[in-house]
């Protein structure tokens, strides 16, 4: 099981996988209990997915959250309380990042990652669902809605990569000891922080040591992800928030602004900017990042309903 065929993501070691899940449980005693969990049976693998629910929300539809690259399901704690309140709210882990879900297929294009993802929304019992995707999430709700986007309402999309510009040449060199299970933890810990926009990532901070303990005993063998076009934006017939962090080391901001402005069509799409904001926008910014998505939903479905 833990032995590298060069084909599928997996943990490296038992013991790190043990060291992984024991800090994933840690972050999720700090969130809501959710509803219900469940796995979702893909053709790349099994998902693992929650629900979480508050009273008097459950006829609203619900948004289904993608974490970032080598997060999970527990990276969403600064934000479920607040966005709870709304409406349900869907959280996977995604094939091949460190998680619970079980690749078991290998996954070599982009549209193998919209292929599973696509499983993953079909199978839920909504007709209809939001999506929204931080980082790498973004990226992955974009390529899934170009593949397929049936039941997919609309986007919020915070902080994307490879979604309104390249990464920075800088920081993808940055980003390579960070990947890097060899490399000392120290090290590991001083890119990740970089890259985070100087946020804490060391082990006083639970989710930055969820991260760090997925990067160093979890090996991915996922592709690059394909830069969004800016034709494939202007395909995009949804309503799409798009939400970017000031100070964000993943892409140039104000030319990733202007490139939503440009090339987002409906209506109801706009683009947000956080002043001073980093690449962990999430934990930075939990309240006015929910009013933001609440607004924004709540428009969306008036315009539905009319």
């Amino acid at each position: 099981m833990f032995q590298d065929d060069d084909k599928l993501g997996g943990f490296t070691t038992e013991e790190g996988q043990r060291e992984f899940i024991e800090a994933y449980n840690s972050v999720m005693e700090d969130i809501p209990k959710p509803s219900e969990e469940f796995w979702v049976e893909t053709k790349f693998g099994k998902v693992k997915v929650y629900k979480f629910l508050e009273e008097g929300t459950e006829s609203k539809i619900p948004l289904l959250l993608l974490p970032g690259k080598s997060a999970s399901t527990p990276m969403w704690e600064p934000n479920l309380k607040d966005l709870m309140k709304d409406r349900p709210i869907y959280t996977i882990d995604l094939l091949g990042e460190p998680g619970l879900s079980v690749q078991t297929k290998k996954i070599v294009t982009s549209t193998d990652q919209a292929v599973w993802l696509n499983n993953v929304i079909d199978q839920l019992p909504e007709e209809t669902v939001h999506l929204a995707g931080l980082s790498f999430g973004g990226w992955s709700a974009v390529n899934v809605t170009l593949f397929k986007s049936a039941k997919i309402a609309s986007l919020t999309l915070i902080d994307p990569v490879y979604v309104f510009g390249p990464i920075p040449l800088k920081m993808i060199i940055a980003s390579i000891p960070a990947s890097i299970p060899a490399v000392p933890k120290s090290i590991r810990e001083k890119m990740l922080s970089y890259i985070a926009g100087g946020a804490e990532t060391d082990e006083s901070v639970p989710i930055g040591k969820l991260i760090e303990t997925g990067m160093r005993n979890y090996k991915s063998k996922l592709p690059m992800p394909k830069e969004i076009t800016e034709e494939q934006l202007r395909e995009l017939k949804m309503p799409v928030l798009g939400i970017l962090a000031e100070d964000s080391t993943m892409h140039h901001s104000e030319e990733s602004l202007d490139v939503g402005i440009e090339n987002l069509k409906n209506p109801l799409s706009h683009m947000v900017m956080f002043p001073n904001a980093s690449h962990a926008i999430n934990g930075e910014y939990p309240e006015e990042l929910a009013k933001n998505i609440v607004d924004f939903l709540q428009k969306v479905e008036i315009n539905m309903n009319n």
